[in-house]
């Protein structure tokens, strides 16, 4: 048996589990993902996009153009099945990027080629023993890996969370869906349709010179498990549009339903989770992929701080208390979502109402700014409305020339940027761990679902992009600030 050591061993080299890799190792964290797949490529093109605060949250890393350039821009996002114009949200991407999954996942495996992160492949984790100092972690081929710190980024059948013995509370399947890519020889009806049974479609995929049609059927009665057959799908086509079009070489079938679960802690002392191995849901809105992307985002710099003792441990315990909420929202919504899909009357008649209220501009954006994750509001006072909230790509003017804020965050560091004049904030003893930008901003604050907010005179950000701090021509709570999320102060000495 072999034994390797890593500071951080990530299960599952998904989205989530690769953008979690990046971050530690953007802060020189040693870091190892353990995948089961022998490569990054997937069968099936599984999710179908980005929402705008994902495309930022990649922004913010320098790498957004990789993903844009390879996609599509829409701009709108889908509550059920209301469109909602989104081309008026305050961002600079203020549209959801139509890209498969596995180009999203493509492109992450070059990027963390080029960060050099080690991946452990056609490996897969099988158990884990946990000490005071660390976790074994062992693999199906009988080697291990000792880490400090486990993180289960391996799906919603997560090992890792069922060997931490974390309770996975929800809600079980009341509706089950098949979908597929297939070839057709006649054409089919693409577009959606609606029956007794709920919502079907047919869209188009063109990829490799050929032409797919990716069918989504709700199914007439709830299968809740079991790998479907491509004669299930052709089976379904007759039973909602007469005909199977003629459907041959499937790409793939699979079965998806509105389970919704979430689990109960995201954290057993060395042992962490994030993604679907921390929440699951029906994948109407095309949440899981985006807030899986934005646990890690919320993790990794903190993981980093721990680690190099920057910090106490307890600052672990802020990613469930910001990152849970935003996952139980989202198991709601989606709920919402799939209870409006119901062909009753009096569902129809809601359906009809919430239509109505979506034409309006104030709820349109309120929903809007929730479905791209554009509002996430972490618990950190109220002080002004910035805190906690997402710090705008503002072009700012430097003493280094005009440059956008996100280009401060490329190296995941907390950046303090102060509107003031120079020399009106000290930040001696944590200078070796935040920037300190002196700059001028002249345009208008404003932020999703909130509108214009007040000029602040500073802002402490952090690596993650949220808003720590906002001063008013004072350093009061700026100590208390950097301490709480950069560790506490050096000696002059240590500086």
């Amino acid at each position: 048996m072999t034994v390797t050591e890593h500071e951080v061993v990530i299960a599952g080299g998904g989205p989530t589990g690769m953008m979690l890799a990046a971050e530690l190792q953007l802060a020189n964290v040693d870091v190892a993902i353990v995948e089961r797949r022998a490569g990054h490529e997937l069968e099936s093109s599984r999710a179908g996009g980005l929402h705008a605060r994902s495309i930022e949250v990649l922004d913010q890393r320098g790498i957004a153009d990789r993903f844009v350039s390879q996609g599509q821009k829409y701009p709108l996002v889908w509550f059920n099945v209301n469109p909602l114009n989104i081309g008026d949200l305050p961002t600079r991407h203020n549209y959801t990027l139509g890209l498969w999954q596995k180009h999203i996942e493509r492109i992450m495996a070059e990027w963390l080629s080029e960060l050099s992160v080690p991946i452990y492949r056609s490996s897969e984790v099988t158990g884990f023993t946990q000490d005071e100092s660390g976790v074994d972690v062992a693999l199906a081929d009988g080697n291990s890996i000792r880490a400090q710190y486990l993180v289960g980024c391996d799906g919603g059948r997560s090992v890792i969370r069922k060997a931490a013995g974390i309770e996975f509370p929800g809600w079980d399947a009341t509706t089950s869906w098949l979908i597929g890519e297939v070839e057709v020889s006649k054409e089919p009806q693409w577009g959606m349709r609606h029956d007794a049974a709920g919502i079907h479609g047919i869209g188009k995929v063109e990829e490799g010179g050929k032409t797919w049609a990716r069918i989504v059927l709700t199914e007439r009665q709830l299968v809740p498990g079991g790998e479907p057959t491509f004669r299930d799908l052709t089976e379904g086509l007759i039973a909602v549009y007469g005909t199977d079009f003629g459907a041959h070489s499937p790409k793939w079938v699979s079965r998806f339903t509105d389970l919704a679960r979430q689990a109960a802690k995201y954290r057993e002392r060395r042992v962490l989770l994030a993604g679907d191995a921390a929440h699951v849901h029906a994948p109407v809105g095309g949440q899981g992929l985006n807030i899986g992307v934005q646990d890690a985002v919320n993790l990794g710099w903190k993981l980093a701080l721990v680690l190099r003792k920057s910090a106490p441990e307890s600052l672990l315990d802020t990613y469930q208390a910001e990152r849970h909420p935003v996952a139980a929202r989202v198991l709601q919504t989606t709920m919402a979502q799939i209870a409006l899909r119901r062909t009753d009357d009096h569902t129809k008649a809601l359906q009809g109402s919430f239509t109505e209220l979506l034409g309006m501009d104030e709820p349109r954006k309120r929903i809007a700014a929730m479905m791209t994750g554009l509002d996430v509001r972490y618990e950190l006072g109220d002080a002004h409305p910035l805190l906690g909230r997402r710090m705008p790509d503002l072009d700012l003017i430097t003493a280094a020339g005009p440059l956008r804020f996100f280009t401060l965050l490329h190296g995941a560091r907390p950046v303090l940027l102060n509107f003031d004049e120079p020399g009106a904030l000290d930040i001696t003893p944590w200078r070796n761990r935040v920037q300190l930008v002196h700059a001028k901003y002249e345009g208008p604050w404003e932020l999703p679902a909130v509108g214009r907010v007040a000029a602040p005179a500073a802002v402490l950000i952090r690596p993650d992009g949220y808003v720590a701090w906002v001063g008013d021509r004072t350093q009061q709570g700026l100590a208390d600030a950097l301490t709480t999320w950069f560790g506490p102060a050096l000696s002059s000495s240590s500086c």
